[in-house]
């Protein structure tokens, strides 16, 4: 068994522990000493105003950036000898910011990219029913080029994409900026119900407090470190203008 300190909790296995994780640009010391876990099943937020590491941390857990020292393991398995696509493959999904959608392909040819990710790979070129129960507009948009789609649209075509490769543990970076409120509502349903129909867990960078209230736990950085973490519901309003508000 292990005890996760940080949270309090009891666990067979961590979804994912980083542990004294240090991260350089060049001679920058951009992420110092960090240390962070999430549990099965957990949904835990990232805070944090621009430019503190929040982005640089979940480029570092997908294999996109090298740490000088630490490490990550994801499922019990030490990942940072392993390459980007071979996490992936190992079931972390990625979200990253901006979205990333392929303009020039349809709705559907963006999806079906997400079966890349699959561990048991299939010729099976269908997209399940439990996409389209999430993110009802893509069914009606499936022949729609990725660049017509509105932000609010790509953004669930993004997190659809990166769910068609049945992963274990959701990384998003910031799902909801840029995007109108209503839809950020829908998103934040969306990640809550995937959640509680699949058991995943999720990893997520994010500034809206409404979204932010939605996780189980939240890490506040600062200057590259975390510098606080706790469950949401005792997220106070010190916390909230220390880390969030601008």
């Amino acid at each position: 068994m292990i005890v996760d300190k940080d949270n309090n909790a009891t666990l067979t296995q961590l979804m994912l522990e980083i542990t004294n994780l240090n991260v350089y640009y060049g001679e920058s010391h951009i992420l110092r000493n960090v240390d962070l876990s999430v549990s099965p099943g957990q949904m835990v937020c990232l805070i944090g105003r621009n430019g503190v590491g929040k982005t640089t941390l979940l480029k570092t857990i997908m294999g996109l950036l090298k740490p000088r020292t630490g490490t990550i393991t994801f499922a019990g398995e030490p990942i940072l000898s392993k390459s980007t696509d071979r996490r992936a493959k190992l079931g972390i999904g990625y979200v990253p910011q901006g979205r990333e959608i392929i303009p020039r392909l349809t709705v559907k040819e963006n999806l079906l990219l997400g079966l890349e990710a699959r561990r048991d790979r299939t010729n099976n070129q269908e997209i399940p029913d439990e996409i389209f129960s999430l993110f009802p507009v893509l069914k009606s948009m499936l022949s729609r080029m990725g660049g017509d789609l509105s932000g609010g649209q790509q953004q669930q075509l993004a997190i659809a994409r990166a769910l068609m490769g049945k992963p274990r543990l959701l990384v998003l970076d910031e799902p909801t900026e840029g995007i109108q409120p209503s839809i950020i509502l829908e998103i934040e349903a969306a990640v809550r119900r995937i959640i509680e129909s699949t058991g995943i867990s999720v990893l997520l960078v994010e500034q809206h407090l409404h979204f932010v209230r939605q996780a189980d736990w939240y890490y506040a950085m600062q200057k590259g470190g975390v510098v606080a973490s706790g469950s949401t519901s005792e997220l106070s309003n010190e916390v909230i203008q220390r880390f969030l508000a601008v």
